[in-house]
């Protein structure tokens, strides 16, 4: 089994976090949301922020993931 570890590389709406998982994709990123309104709510919780979403990458992936999401937040504050 491989030890590979996961690092946040964005943190957003779920709609942003969708735009930045996209680009990942179309690069061939394998990018793993993470969603904890969503786990809350399908385990009978509530959350404080709703729609709020989190990105991770490998290790692997970090340098060129992280120039998209560069790119992402460019595109964002244009």
């Amino acid at each position: 089994m491989s030890d590979t570890t996961y690092n946040k590389i964005f943190s957003g709406s779920f709609i942003i976090v969708q735009l930045a998982m996209d680009r990942l994709s179309s690069a061939g990123i394998n990018a793993i949301i993470k969603d904890e309104s969503e786990s809350g709510r399908l385990g009978g919780f509530g959350a404080a922020i709703q729609g709020y979403q989190e990105l991770y990458v490998s290790d692997e992936e970090l340098e060129q993931a992280q120039a998209i999401i560069e790119s992402v937040n460019e595109d964002l504050a244009s």
